[in-house]
């Protein structure tokens, strides 16, 4: 897969397919087995392409985007993560994606956050993949960096749909930034 997410740094992939299997053996996906990895890496600037999905069967690459983060974690870069209600932050770790819905964002994608004390409120907290249209190479040109969410993983408005459809049911999730204490005491990653 890292070859595939060249851009991506290496430990955010080692650690993401190291908490996939981790998950897996410790029988921690109550959705069933994931057929597809999405990796979001921000350790890289919001005008990069930082979020990319893998067929998990294929080891193909099926995305490779843009990707907002919480208005509150920073500017251009994500560096302050938080899994408090109201913080509009961004929260780092493994996810398990649920159910597709429609609501104010439009098509959209819950997630069920795996690590407790670092996302384990996501789904309460209504951190969803949507689309959004300050996700946008026009939002980069106007702003330097893209628009920011109240925490959600939001996405180009035109790969939205297609790229949710992907992740639904089973997908996985893994939001990376070299944080020392999510890395230290993670579930999944934490003795790692």
């Amino acid at each position: 897969m890292a070859a595939k997410a060249p851009n991506a740094s290496m430990l955010a992939v080692q650690l993401a397919t190291e908490a996939l299997e981790r998950a897996r053996a410790d029988n921690a996906l109550p959705g069933g087995d994931p057929r597809v990895l999405a990796l979001v890496d921000f350790s890289l600037p919001s005008t990069d392409k930082r979020l990319w999905v893998f067929d998990l069967k294929t080891r193909g690459l099926l995305f490779e985007e843009w990707v907002a983060h919480g208005r509150n974690s920073g500017d251009n870069f994500a560096h302050v993560f938080s899994n408090r209600p109201e913080s509009h932050m961004s929260s780092l770790g493994a996810y398990q994606a649920g159910k597709i819905y429609t609501g104010k964002n439009g098509y959209s994608l819950r997630l069920h956050g795996l690590e407790p004390g670092f996302n384990d409120l996501a789904f309460d907290r209504a951190i969803v993949i949507h689309g959004a249209p300050y996700v946008s190479a026009e939002t980069i040109r106007a702003q330097g960096r893209l628009g920011r969410s109240f925490g959600c993983p939001a996405v180009r408005q035109p790969v939205a749909r297609p790229l949710i459809d992907a992740l639904a049911e089973q997908g996985f999730l893994f939001n990376f930034y070299p944080q020392r204490d999510w890395m230290e005491h993670s579930a999944l990653i934490g003795s790692a």
